[in-house]
């Protein structure tokens, strides 16, 4: 079945449609007329879509691109709504709120979905319910015995939610373009504030320079991380992700931007500057052209890259331009698409794994633009022109291979569920129509970056297009030579609201799209069996793979490989490599080495054998909800005394868990000889938010705020 698709996928993307009044694609047709009073009508695979005449337009030579840009207005038009509801939130009853909805089959508000919406334009479409729905994800706390401030809620998620995943700090993303209402700009000085100095106490590790956290967006874990996390969260709380990085990079960069001190701004911009720097250092792959989608908590490389983590590395500047066009050059595309990670995962379906996400192709559109890249531009402007009039409606996503929005694969069907009208789409459907090919930025400035592949399409024999707002009018103006392969801004007029931009044609270098790299990544090894011989360790493992040590390649290992022995940690993990040189994910760890147990009441003793650095973590259970969902993962600050200098506190995470493991670990130093003392305070969880008194979908929520655990033994372990 796979086969045949990709087959069919390759040819269909052989020629390039004109894509006026309608496209095929594999065999099924979708086509867009008008009639006299200016109403729409989508006729495709779905059936039949009636799009009545909306307050904005676009007037091109394609129909089905100017009906298109209608349809987005409509369904953003029912996903505007007076209440919403969940059913993890007071009972499922509903909620007043004058804001969006995130979908058809989502009636809820999430902080990440509708901050990449807002970002993605919606703040210049609906301005009142875009703020209304960013102050619904802030909140006090209800706990009086915790540092009070007001924070973005990081929605229910990974084991128990914050700090397993961190990507609440997205929502400044779409916040920072709202700043113009004074009373909501001062919330968001104050949350900002609140929000990166909560972050940088629980969720930073100096060491590496980075915050720990979940990817973005990318939240179903056996999706996108090895299959045992499943049952394991620990590996993703101690880790670093591409896309959260960079998020609180853009998130210091505005906190500088809007300091009311010179002394705050330089603080914040130093911090943006040296966590710039980390994630350049960490990872970038040279060997890959590629930034990695995460890495491990010790620093182990992980084969794995994601469009969106990538994407917000170009805008946001992190990316050299150098990077960011060698990085767009290196990753792959479908003749459907840009697929949202890779390289995908043959075990698992369709959903973030095997997909398309189309506000994730606009993103990468933005990437696109800023590189000067003409044939990935024209690449994500089709695959989202060909989603949304394919299945009359801006999907939640589609199959990779045939852009469908199901397909059958046994257990791996799917996408394993897709909506309608969800909003990011519908947001990224709109950032095509208004940056993408008609250059509207950010600050109101036009600059287009129009492939002239593209020309047939939307110029036809026209002179000109135009995109018609509610208080601005912007015409683009053909060039009488299309003797380049990108068009731009020329001249630029302005007659009042009316911006009148002459293209002009210019030649830049056409990377072509890498259409040849492997579908899947080799499938997850189980952990590699571990013996102590003499003075070194055995390590054993089937097949073909390469050996880690402490988060850094050993080397090669088929069948077994021989580590030197040492009195500090050692942990082992491998991966197998195929025959393209693609690595699998990493197995499970093993760390064969003896740690200290200290047991007991806390305080808790412990004398150091030597000097140097130690890790320590506990052992603990968390039965107070799901794995994949909640808000009460337990996070604690081990206390450390050990008299020669200031306590030492680290933050430890214990999230849900199924039975007894370890929690996320952190380095402390001693003296050798030294007497440490240890004890346990509390930390903070998303129970503590006032808002979450709303929750009623498990602990920590209507029942009171909740930030505990079973904890055991501490362990140590000289690093």
């Amino acid at each position: 079945m796979l086969s045949l698709l990709l087959t069919a996928a390759m040819a269909s993307g052989a020629a390039v449609p004109p894509w006026r009044d309608g496209l095929d694609w594999h065999g099924m047709h979708a086509g867009m007329s008008r009639d006299a009073h200016g109403a729409w009508t989508l006729a495709g695979p779905f059936g039949q879509r009636a799009i009545q005449p909306q307050p904005l337009r676009t007037d091109t030579a394609s129909p089905l691109f100017d009906g298109l840009f209608a349809m987005a207005q409509d369904d953003l038009a029912q996903d505007s709504v007076a209440a919403i509801r969940d059913g993890a939130f007071d009972h499922g009853q509903p909620i007043a709120c004058h804001c969006f909805e995130t979908g058809e089959k989502w009636h809820y508000v999430w902080t990440r979905d509708l901050a990449y919406a807002i970002d993605l334009g919606l703040w210049r479409f609906d301005a009142a319910r875009s703020r209304n729905g960013l102050k619904f994800k802030l909140s006090d706390l209800r706990m009086a015995s915790a540092p009070q401030g007001l924070y973005v809620m990081q929605d229910t998620g990974s084991g128990g939610s914050w700090p397993v995943s961190t990507d609440r700090i997205v929502w400044f993303l779409g916040a920072r373009h709202l700043l113009d209402d004074a009373a909501f700009a001062e919330e968001v000085r104050k949350a900002l504030a609140d929000t990166l100095a909560q972050d940088r106490q629980y969720a930073f590790d100096p060491a590496l320079g980075l915050y720990r956290g979940e990817t973005s967006f990318l939240d179903w874990r056996e999706q996108t991380y090895p299959a045992w996390t499943a049952h394991d969260v620990r590996f993703i709380a101690q880790s670093f992700a591409l896309s959260t990085n960079v998020l609180h990079y853009q998130a210091l960069e505005l906190a500088a931007g809007l300091a009311s001190g010179q002394g705050d701004a330089a603080g914040y911009r130093a911090q943006a500057a040296a966590l710039k720097q980390a994630i350049n250092a960490h990872f970038w792959r040279a060997d890959r052209g590629l930034y990695m989608s995460y890495i491990g908590g010790d620093g182990l490389p992980v084969e794995a890259y994601d469009l969106l983590g990538l994407s917000l590395a170009i805008t946001s500047g992190v990316a050299d331009p150098a990077r960011a066009r060698q990085a767009l050059a290196s990753y792959p595309a479908w003749p459907a698409g840009s697929p949202v990670i890779w390289p995908e995962r043959a075990d698992q379906p369709i959903y973030h794994n095997r997909a398309i996400w189309p506000f994730v192709s606009a993103y990468a559109l933005r990437a696109a633009r800023a590189a000067d890249d003409p044939v990935r531009i024209a690449h994500e402007i089709r695959s989202v022109i060909r989603g949304a009039a394919l299945a009359g409606s801006n999907m939640e996503n589609y199959e990779l291979l045939s852009q469908g929005v199901h397909v059958d694969d046994g257990a791996l069907s799917g996408p394993v569920v897709n909506s309608p009208r969800q909003l990011w789409s519908v947001a990224g459907f709109l950032d095509v129509a208004t940056e993408g090919v008609f250059g509207l930025t950010d600050d109101g400035r036009v600059e287009p970056k129009l492939p002239v592949e593209l020309v047939p399409m939307l110029f036809g024999d026209a002179d000109h297009i135009d995109l018609q707002l509610r208080d601005r009018r912007i015409t683009l103006r053909r060039p009488s030579r299309l003797d380049g392969n990108l068009l731009v801004a020329g001249t630029t007029r302005q007659e009042g609201s009316h911006t009148v931009v002459q293209l002009k044609a210019i030649r830049v270098a056409e990377p072509p799209l890498r259409t040849d790299a492997p579908l899947y990544a080799p499938a997850t090894p189980p952990a590699p069996t571990v013996e102590a011989d003499g003075g070194h360790w055995r390590v054993r493992s089937a097949g073909k793979g390469m050996l880690y040590v402490n988060g850094r390649r050993h080397g090669t290992i088929e069948g077994s490989a021989t580590v030197e022995r040492t009195a500090a940690l050692q942990c082992f993990r491998v991966t197998r490599v195929d025959g393209h040189g693609i690595e699998s994910l990493p197995s499970p760890a093993v760390c064969p080495g003896d740690a200290i147990r200290v047991a007991g009441g806390w305080p808790r003793a412990w004398t150091a054998p030597r000097a140097g650095r130690y890790r320590a973590l506990l052992d603990y259970a968390n039965a107070h909800g799901p794995i994949n969902t909640g808000i009460t993962a337990a996070v604690k600050w081990l206390v450390i005394d050990c008299g020669n200098r200031a306590p030492q506190r680290l933050p430890l995470v214990m999230p849900h868990s199924e039975g007894r493991q370890h929690s996320t670990w952190g380095s402390f130093t001693a003296q050798a000889g030294a007497r440490c003392r240890f004890t346990l305070e509390d930390g903070f969880n998303m129970s503590y938010l006032r808002h979450n008194a709303h929750y009623t979908g498990g602990t920590g929520g209507s029942a009171g705020p909740l930030n505990e655990a079973d904890v055991g033994e501490l362990l140590i372990a000289p690093l």
